[in-house]
């Protein structure tokens, strides 16, 4: 813990005025997309083989975002998780057997009821489908950066992502055929691989082999306060680069259909309060440690969005109602994330005095 005090100085700076640079990103972004669109296509269109979905300079910056995170990570440590698995259930529990069908039921009630004079019937199963898909799916790549600014283990943050991909593996096509009602539910096999590959396997070596080389050659030590001190910024800085992309790539949906952006945003801000207070709270319940509990409950509101993107497209079309719902769970996600982030270092105090400090080791 005494070596996490020199991170939260540096990163105080952009985190108290993170509201203002997401906005900020998302001028900026709409702004590059309406007044360069050919540069702003190539961009777009620019990804890790023909057809995978996955845009190449967006995982450039997740990978400057994540790799620091699995730099962290000591592979000795990996067995001690059997030794503490309540918060792998919990995590577990709330992205497959909560948070796809609470997303369900929140977009069936606003998108066919209370927003029904706004929407017509057609277009509000399509949002509904995609807002479906979207909670399908939990979040691989984002979730390692929502930790890092939590102070979370990574070696737990790791596994509990590692299993989460496997679960995905089996379940995501069931669940959503499921709530969907959809009989022919494909789910594109290598924009799931390909992006497990990319924003996980890559890094994860890439850290390692770090993180093995100059432990060796340099010492502890120099590790963390010299190397890994100094990519604090760049974390932060990555992700406002991201945003000011996704936006740009999606500037011409936000300003031709502002308002169903912002309709569809309601049961996403829900659904991402909702989980995230759950998987906390039961984590508090059971006593675990907030390093573990912080990413926890990050992981069980957050989304895989580059999967559900792709599978939106797949099933509905790119100009389709539920493309639209699952790019605008990528614009309101973050944001969002960053103020959980903040309520789970803000409330750690009140969350330890429950849970001592040694609790879950």
């Amino acid at each position: 813990m005494k070596s996490a005090s020199p991170s939260v100085k540096r990163l105080a700076f952009f985190e108290r005025y993170l509201s203002l640079w997401v906005c900020l990103c998302m001028i900026a972004g709409v702004a590059l997309g309406k007044l360069a669109p050919g540069l702003t296509s190539a961009l777009s269109e620019w990804e890790f083989g023909r057809g995978s979905q996955v845009n190449v300079p967006i995982a450039v910056l997740i990978w400057l975002m994540i790799y620091p995170m699995m730099a962290r990570v000591d592979f000795t440590a990996l067995g001690g998780i059997a030794q503490k698995p309540k918060g792998l259930m919990v995590t577990l529990a709330v992205n497959w057997l909560v948070k796809p069908f609470s997303m369900a039921l929140l977009a069936w009630l606003f998108m066919q009821h209370v927003f029904s004079a706004w929407i017509d019937s057609e277009t509000a199963r399509h949002y509904t489908a995609g807002l479906i898909i979207l909670a399908a799916a939990p979040c691989t790549a984002m979730v390692f950066v929502w930790s890092y600014l939590t102070e979370g283990d990574p070696v737990y943050t790791l596994a509990q992502v590692a299993v989460n991909d496997l679960i995905m593996l089996f379940a995501f096509a069931p669940i959503v055929m499921f709530l969907c009602g959809v009989a022919d539910v494909v789910v594109p096999s290598k924009v799931l691989i390909t992006s497990v590959v990319v924003f996980i396997v890559i890094p994860l070596a890439a850290g390692w082999l770090t993180r093995t080389l100059l432990l060796r050659s340099r010492g502890e030590d120099w590790f963390q306060r010299e190397f890994l001190s100094r990519f604090h910024p760049v974390t932060v800085l990555a992700l406002l680069l991201t945003l000011v992309l996704i936006f740009a790539f999606q500037a011409e949906n936000l300003t031709a259909r502002w308002a169903a952006v912002l309709l569809l945003a309601v049961p996403i801000v829900i659904q991402v309060y909702f989980n995230s207070t759950l998987a906390y709270l039961l984590m508090r319940w059971f006593r675990m440690p907030h390093n573990v509990a912080a990413p926890g409950a990050l992981i069980g509101a957050s989304n895989f969005f580059e999967l559900a993107v792709a599978v939106a497209i797949t099933l509905f079309g790119p100009g389709s109602g539920a493309a639209l719902a699952t790019v605008v769970g990528v614009l309101v996600e973050v944001p969002v994330m960053l103020s959980v982030c903040r309520i789970c270092n803000q409330s750690r105090l009140w969350y330890q005095r429950a849970v001592p400090s040694t609790s879950g080791t």
